[in-house]
């Protein structure tokens, strides 16, 4: 029982000698091992042994990607707008050392590096160009801090802008832009339309014109068929025995229709004063259809 108080006394001692000599380091960290002050190694994943009260472990680092939260700031434009943007920015430490002795503060020195650069590619665009190449402000920025921060140990993989407000001016203005491209297209949408409709209604007349131009010609085109077949008939009846005299009948009827139809649809009737007028009329129309015909017969033989 006398020993008890010095054995607990010596475990405390080797318990503290065994943590001094043994680290273990979890996955995807780095401790930094200092060896009477003076860097002697980086430790990485896995388990290692210590020189005690020679070696220590001077700086523990995550070689996981973390993000950094850039507060808000004011940046000028080219155009001297001043914008509120902040932002996010990921990165990982890929070389510890130059992480523990490049920069005091890693954090705080990229924080800054990163407000800065934001301004510095803020005024290099117009207020248009900061809305609409967001991308192209965020690669700037990336680039800007991968090439500063190399000399620490870090690699920047991006930067997101999460917000830029402008100024309320600005926005009101901007607002009333909007407002106007938008009554803009509605005006050039309602033209496009009246445009393509008159042009699709005069396609349609054109279309309807030239129809009925085809069936016009149809038209002519079977009436003449028609009458050039009635033609060949007569005049192969006519030619026929007896044909002569049904012409001479045939004048006669469309005589006698013609002075009836007179007769029904005028007030004042007109009626021959001697018979032989029907005779001397038939008389007159058949021996201008045989001079007629005795001409064509002649040109046909030619």
């Amino acid at each position: 029982m006398d020993n008890l108080p010095f054995l607990i006394v010596a475990g405390i001692i080797l318990i503290l000698i065994f943590r001094n000599i043994i680290r273990i380091v979890p996955q995807n960290e780095a401790y930094i091992i200092e060896r009477l002050g003076k860097y002697s190694g980086t430790l990485e994943a896995g388990i290692h042994v210590l020189i005690p009260f020679v070696d220590r472990v001077a700086y523990k680092h995550s070689l996981k990607e973390f993000a950094i939260d850039v507060p808000a700031q004011q940046a000028i434009t080219k155009d001297n707008v001043a914008l509120g943007v902040d932002g996010v920015l990921y990165l990982r430490i890929m070389d510890p050392r130059s992480a523990s002795y490049g920069v005091v503060n890693l954090t705080f020195a990229i924080l800054q590096l990163a407000q800065t650069t934001m301004r510095a590619e803020i005024g290099k665009l117009s207020l248009d160009e900061t809305f609409e190449s967001r991308e192209n402000v965020n690669a700037m920025v990336t680039h800007s801090i991968d090439q500063a921060s190399e000399a620490w140990g870090t690699k920047v993989l991006r930067y997101e802008v999460k917000d830029i407000s402008p100024p309320g001016s600005i926005l009101e203005e901007m607002e009333k832009q909007m407002a106007a491209e938008r009554e803009r297209r509605v005006a050039v949408l309602t033209s496009e339309g009246y445009r393509q409709a008159e042009i699709n209604q005069a396609e349609g007349d054109k279309a309807a014109q030239v129809l009925r131009a085809q069936g016009n010609a149809e038209s002519i085109e079977i009436e003449a068929g028609a009458r050039a077949v009635a033609i060949k008939t007569i005049s192969a009846a006519i030619n026929t025995k007896g044909g002569t005299t049904a012409v001479a009948q045939q004048l006669s009827e469309q005589y006698i229709a013609a002075f009836e139809k007179l007769a029904r649809e005028g007030t004042v009737a007109l009626l021959p004063t001697d018979g032989s007028d029907v005779t001397s009329v038939v008389s007159k129309a058949f021996t201008a259809f045989e001079t007629l015909k005795a001409q064509v017969d002649r040109s046909q033989s030619l």
